[in-house]
């Protein structure tokens, strides 16, 4: 039987049905949810339900092998690995256990609508690092646990929408006592002190300091050389001028020479066709790598490289243990992403003790907007930043003027 580590085992002790095992990013969740499994339920086969890219990588089948349990001839259930995005096909599934690894479950869309129906005939655990940002994440966990009947119940009688708005803003909660004592019941936390020391510091670059003035004082697109309409265009366009500046890749370059494998994240394609000129400038003595919506490279193998990837493609679902230096090109607005993607070196395994995690920062509202809510564990909100800094009279409708500042999506198949 495999050898659990301290903190696993009191957690396996504190599972049951339908609970959300909440551990750290790298503090070993899944080999924890195929414990409990293993030694408290046994209940049919087991499924798990996780990004495409674990899927692809075998690691859970490498972790479920450490109990025994397989594809085929297993001592317990057979182990099915899929992703979120092919959920609906296990709807009809009953008398099985099912894992949901790297909560998906927000809203109310067909991965909700397809979990709750699995929730009804199988037996079945959440892991998650950041378990929720608002009482409306745990809508699904709540409803699949008996406790409300269905979203719309949750809301009458939790949820208070502030007047005159063009789309429903949540003004406050109410009954949150209630909201506590759930949360509560279905949280089972892995308390874990991991042995290594996160190192950030944050490194100061450049902008172009006329022209964001005459993106946020005249309100003009000098892209398309016409009046911005909305604050999403606002934000598109004062993102790309901030993130284009060449003082972040010149400090990248800074930090090449001082780290000989570099992650480094960023957000839009912008950036990607700026950090591509390093396969020009620097092949002779790194590797270039990237996994975005358009390449899926895994992370190289050679003495000194640098992996870019795309905040959404890849903040989750994979992990390097051969460095311990990590770029934040730009900052994402999901602190869920950020927390997420700091993780991928931070585990278990990893040979090192310090982790060194490098943020890009000039003097603009657009870092210090985002920087101020990452910092206190929420996700940045762009209409809310224009309502509370005089923007409110500008249309908030969503910008679509994606050949601007296009961003790579997740492909899950």
């Amino acid at each position: 039987m495999f050898e659990l580590l301290p903190h696993q085992e009191k957690v396996v002790d504190k599972l049951s049905n339908g609970k959300i095992l909440w551990g750290g990013v790298g503090s070993g969740k899944s080999i924890a949810a195929l414990a409990y499994y293993f030694n408290k339920d046994q209940c049919g086969d087991i499924y798990v339900i996780t990004t495409a890219k674990k899927r692809d990588s075998l690691e859970w089948h490498g972790d479920a092998a450490k109990f025994g349990i397989g594809r085929e001839h297993s001592v317990a259930g057979l182990l099915r690995v899929d992703s979120w995005n092919n959920i609906s096909k296990y709807v009809d599934v009953a008398g099985a256990t099912f894992i949901f690894d790297e909560q998906r479950l927000v809203g109310s869309g067909a991965w909700v609508k397809s979990f709750l129906k699995i929730a009804k005939k199988n037996q079945w655990l959440l892991l998650s690092a950041t378990p929720g940002d608002t009482w409306l994440d745990y809508i699904p966990v709540f409803i699949a646990n008996g406790y409300y009947k269905n979203r719309t119940e949750f809301i009458r009688e939790h949820v208070v929408y502030k007047p005159y708005m063009k789309f429903p803003v949540v003004d406050r909660f109410i009954g949150t006592a209630k909201l506590a004592r759930l949360k509560a019941e279905v949280l089972v936390e892995m308390p874990y002190k991991n042995h290594t020391n996160r190192i950030p510091e944050e490194i100061e670059v450049e902008h172009d300091a006329d022209l964001l003035k005459r993106v946020t004082r005249d309100r003009w697109n000098v892209y398309r050389d016409e009046p911005i309409s909305n604050v999403s265009e606002l934000f598109a366009v004062s993102r790309r001028v901030v993130y284009s500046d060449p003082s972040r890749l010149e400090a990248l370059k800074r930090l090449m020479e001082k780290h000989n494998r570099i992650i480094v994240f960023y957000n839009f394609n912008f950036e990607l066709e700026i950090l591509r000129t390093l396969n020009n400038e620097w092949s002779d003595l790194y590797e270039v790598a990237e996994w975005n919506g358009h390449r899926k490279q895994p992370v190289p193998t050679s003495e000194r490289w640098v992996y870019l990837v795309q905040y959404a493609s890849g903040a989750e679902g994979w992990n390097c243990t051969s460095t311990n230096a990590m770029v934040f090109y730009s900052l994402t607005y999901s602190f869920k992403l950020f927390e997420q993607s700091q993780g991928r070196i931070d585990r278990l395994n990893t040979q090192f003790v310090d982790l060194f995690y490098y943020t890009f920062c000039s003097n603009n509202f657009v870092d210090f907007g985002v920087k101020n809510s990452l910092g206190q564990k929420r996700t940045f909100n762009e209409g809310e930043w224009a309502r509370e800094n005089g923007f409110g009279d500008m249309d908030l409708k969503p910008y679509s003027g994606s050949e601007i500042w296009s961003t790579d999506k997740k492909i899950e198949k």
